[in-house]
């Protein structure tokens, strides 16, 4: 089996790299990005190219799978160049699969794609795919959720899977999280338990997790058995405040998500972080998943829970951690920061 992987050198990209290569049906991969690592991984071959403009299908042709990764977060202050490539650049994505006659492809989708949820319900697969109007994330995902019901309707001889996993974190992306949401000013020591007695918290938001090696092996599952259509993956518990509070050994001080908001806003308009409120929106808003699909039909389970990755993750933060690939060098804002700071703090995705 030959896999094809978009937007493979990134958080996700790294953790499906490496969950295919233990996989016995699993050739060959083609690991696909705009700029070429120098990391390597088992049974993988880099190629250079661009979904927003290369030819794509000769990258494609003789895949057995494709499984489409590539997505901007930054800059948050350029939609036009996000849209381009989330948006349009999936849209060329599915039309060359169907060029290059790939057989299956495998989609990351998210819990962004969902609309505003019910309130403690968790929900299933069938939830409206409209997702919160306020996050650019949330429409671009909830617009290529649009692109790939055409898609299946116009190949159906295609088997096409859509993952929506949580949020997604593992050590080695710290330092590429913390440049996407947090940005330079970030005191990454202060992230240490036990240091502060008081976090605050917005006052009723609550999420959910997964480690990015678990979403891995969920696309490595979606890869090999034969399954189609749309799997929730997360891990337990639900985050909240007193999860945030227990893993930093803290009190959790529940802030008034509109003032919240405001600090989000006007920080983000003055460039001291890269992450617009409709972040905060988008985790306020959506729905908690139900993953009973993911382990009944695929066959999928977390292996780590949610506390274990929040931990994980701030762990990674303070010791700085990363990988060699670009968007997770831990080298890439330069020394002391300064060329996140000179490059405009949520104004480019060349970090």
């Amino acid at each position: 089996m030959r896999v094809v992987v978009t937007g493979a050198s990134g958080n996700v990209g790294t953790s499906v790299l490496a969950a295919l290569a233990q996989e016995p049906k699993v050739e060959e991969i083609v690991g696909i990005a705009r700029r070429r690592p120098k990391t390597h991984f088992a049974k993988t071959i880099w190629t250079q190219a661009d979904v927003a403009g290369d030819d794509l299908v000769p990258h494609f042709a003789g895949a057995d799978v494709v499984i489409h990764l590539a997505w901007l977060i930054q800059p948050s202050r350029d939609e036009a160049l996000t849209w381009r490539v989330n948006v349009e650049g999936s849209a060329r994505v599915f039309d060359a699969v169907a060029r290059a006659g790939v057989s299956a492809l495998v989609y990351a989708s998210s819990v962004g794609a969902y609309a505003p949820g019910p309130g403690e319900r968790a929900v299933d697969e069938s939830w409206p795919t409209t997702g919160i109007q306020t996050s650019f994330y949330s429409r671009h995902k909830a617009d290529v959720e649009r692109l790939l019901d055409r898609f299946e309707v116009e190949h159906p001889d295609v088997r096409t899977v859509r993952l929506r996993p949580a949020l997604i974190f593992k050590r080695e992306a710290a330092a590429g999280i913390r440049r996407l949401f947090m940005g330079p000013l970030f005191p990454s020591a202060l992230v240490r338990p036990g240091l502060l007695p008081l976090v605050p918290y917005p006052n009723g938001l609550r999420t959910q997790a997964v480690h990015s090696t678990d979403v891995g092996h969920a696309y490595r599952l979606a890869t090999v058995k034969p399954v189609a259509g749309a799997f929730n993956i997360a891990a337990e518990p639900v985050i909240d405040a007193g999860v945030v509070g227990g893993v930093l050994g803290a009190r959790a001080l529940e802030l008034p998500v509109t003032l919240v908001r405001r600090a989000a806003w006007a920080s983000w308009k003055l460039r001291a972080q890269p992450t617009s409120p409709g972040w905060l929106d988008m985790g306020m808003l959506s729905p908690i998943m139900d993953t009973a699909r993911a382990r009944e039909a695929l066959g999928w389970g977390a292996r780590r829970s949610a506390v274990e990755t929040l931990e994980e993750l701030l762990d990674g933060l303070r010791q700085g951690d990363g990988m060699q690939t670009p968007p997770l060098d831990p080298a890439a804002g330069g020394p002391l920061r300064m060329r996140e700071f000179a490059t405009g703090v949520g104004a480019t995705d060349k970090l």
